[in-house]
C-alpha cells in the first residue's frame, strides 16, 4: 500500500498483519480521491475505523489541512502514527485510540465541523448506522459535510436515508462500495 498523490506521493505505508484491518486497495483509493479531488485541499478530514490510516494520510498528502484518525485497535493506531511519521504528515494529524462513537463524543464542542468524513467499519455489523445516528445531531458535521461509507455490496442505503441523510452517489466496485452522503435538508 502506498500514498498515490500529493506531497507524500509514492511513499509506502505499513499495515498490520491479520484480518482485523482491510486496507483499501490502491485502485479503489485512487477512484475515491478522483471523486473527491476538489473537496480535499484545505479540508478538515475525519478518518473513522482508520486501520493503518491510508485514507486520511492520502487526504493530508493531497492538501487536507488537518486529519483526525480514529482507530480502537492499539496496534493499528501505532501503525497510523508510524505511517504519519514516515510520510512527515504528523504535524496536521491527531490519532484517537477508541471506538468511533466515543471519539465523536470526546470531540463534540472541541472541533470545528469536518468537511469530509470517511468511515470503513467492519462490514455488515451496522457500525456505520451507529455513527450516522450520532452525527445527525452533532456539530461535528455541517450541511455541506461529505460523508463516505465504505461498505459491503449487501449494505442498503434505506436506513441511512431514514436517519435523514441524502445519498448523493454510490460507487460500486467488485467487492465493496462507497456510499456518499450529506446530512440532508434538515427534516430529520
Amino acid at each position: 500500500m502506498r500514498v498515490i498523490a500529493g506531497k507524500a506521493r509514492r511513499l509506502l505505508l505499513k499495515t498490520i498483519d491479520g484480518l482485523d484491518t482491510r486496507p483499501t486497495t490502491d485502485r479503489i483509493k485512487e477512484t475515491l480521491f478522483n471523486i473527491l479531488q476538489t473537496q480535499v485541499p484545505g479540508s478538515r478530514f475525519l478518518d473513522l475505523f482508520a486501520g493503518s490510516g491510508g485514507i486520511g494520510i492520502e487526504a493530508l498528502s493531497r492538501g487536507a489541512r488537518a486529519a483526525v484518525f480514529v482507530e480502537q485497535n492499539q496496534k493499528a493506531a501505532d501503525c497510523i502514527r508510524e505511517n504519519l511519521r514516515n510520510t512527515r504528515l504528523e504535524e496536521d494529524a491527531a490519532v484517537m485510540v477508541c471506538d468511533a462513537v466515543t471519539a465523536l463524543r470526546r470531540m463534540e464542542g472541541k472541533q470545528e465541523p469536518f468537511d469530509l468524513v470517511f468511515m470503513d467499519p467492519p462490514y455488515n455489523q451496522g457500525l456505520e448506522l451507529a455513527v450516522l445516528e450520532y452525527l445527525r445531531h452533532s456539530a461535528l458535521i455541517g450541511p455541506d459535510t461529505q460523508i463516505i461509507v465504505e461498505a459491503s455490496l449487501e449494505t442498503e442505503t434505506a436506513e441511512m436515508e431514514d436517519l435523514g441523510y441524502t445519498v448523493d452517489r454510490v460507487k460500486t466496485y467488485k467487492t465493496n462500495q462507497h456510499i456518499f452522503l450529506t446530512k440532508g435538508d434538515g427534516h430529520s
